[in-house]
């Protein structure tokens, strides 16, 4: 089973800056949504333009969720339910922008699982293991003996657990919230 992150549904924006200051390199860097290369100003047509290909490219390979689609979502959730969950898939799987005190949801009667939005930054293990908890809830309803087991068959669950703690202190501190 490969652990690749979500394919990303479309490539993120890319914004080209020339700096006066670089004469040799050039940079990369996420600025929200979006990848910011900035190259020397002596840089210029095809040389310049397979830089920011390339550097663009390396960049959105850290971050590939962050443009997923909700097809590619479910893809990904297919995987994770046969890898680690005895074959469960969702009905459905979405983005929601309306899970904010959750990082998912599951409705096991209908199959649907909802991921927050929030999580399109974090790693794709850190998203995998929400993923799987959601599908274990496909199976066991409750946070019973038999679902934890089924959740802890992802290797790095209890490490995305420490992630997820911190992300959420930092999300709470970012938002001014105590």
């Amino acid at each position: 089973m490969s652990t690749s992150p979500l394919l990303p549904s479309a490539a993120p924006a890319v914004e080209v800056r020339v700096s006066a200051r670089r004469k040799k390199t050039a940079g990369a860097h996420w600025e929200g949504d979006r990848i910011v290369v900035v190259v020397p100003a002596h840089l210029r047509g095809a040389e310049r333009d397979r830089m920011v290909d390339d550097l663009s490219r390396r960049l959105a390979r850290h971050r590939p969720h962050l443009h997923a689609s909700d097809d590619a979502l479910l893809e990904r959730a297919r995987a994770l339910g046969r890898a680690y969950v005895d074959g469960a898939a969702p009905t459905s799987i979405r983005w929601s922008r309306a899970q904010t005190a959750r990082w998912g949801s599951c409705t096991p009667s209908t199959g649907e699982i909802r991921i927050s939005e929030r999580l399109r930054a974090v790693p794709a293990w850190v998203l995998d293991a929400v993923i799987v908890h959601e599908l274990a809830h496909l199976l066991v309803p409750d946070h019973s003996p038999r679902f934890r087991e089924l959740e802890a068959r992802y290797p790095r669950r209890k490490d995305a657990d420490h992630f997820l703690e911190g992300y959420h202190l930092g999300l709470r501190t970012a938002a001014g919230t105590p």
